[in-house]
């Protein structure tokens, strides 16, 4: 029997993007869900697991998708999520915001981090290797 897509949750304001990011993760074997604000992804996570989440980090306010992964790791049902964040925030202020190390990566609350626009191969490798981990730990 055929295993089943991994299922993603991709959160953005940005249509673009969202089609972008969309066709490369389908392309990759993904089943992929989209929403255009926080509020949303956290209802849809909350009525349909998915197995990874991919959001932009400034949505509505500049806020919004630090907002969403607090809530996410604050909820014991969903806390152990595989989270990649993006940005364009790199390019729009000129200011690097990549996280320099792990502690700084999981200060923000995620697994993996890409500044727009996102190289397609980096990205399906490394939604690879954080499902595979997940997969090793127990996860679906």
């Amino acid at each position: 029997m055929a295993e089943r897509a991994a299922h993603i949750l991709l959160v953005d304001d940005d249509p673009d993007f969202i089609e972008i990011a969309r066709s490369i993760l389908e392309a990759g074997g993904y089943r992929v869900t989209a929403c255009g604000e926080p509020g949303e992804a956290l209802a849809r996570l909350r009525a349909e697991p998915c197995d990874l989440l991919i959001s932009d980090l400034m949505m509505q306010s500049l806020d919004s998708g630090f907002s969403l992964i607090r809530q996410i790791r604050a909820d014991a049902a969903l806390a152990r999520l595989p989270v990649v964040l993006v940005t364009a925030i790199s390019s729009e202020v000129g200011l690097s915001f990549t996280p320099q190390s792990r502690g700084e990566l999981e200060a923000l609350g995620a697994d993996a981090f890409f500044d727009k626009p996102v190289e397609p191969g980096a990205l399906l490798a490394t939604v690879g290797q954080l499902l595979q981990g997940r997969r090793g730990e127990g996860g679906s």
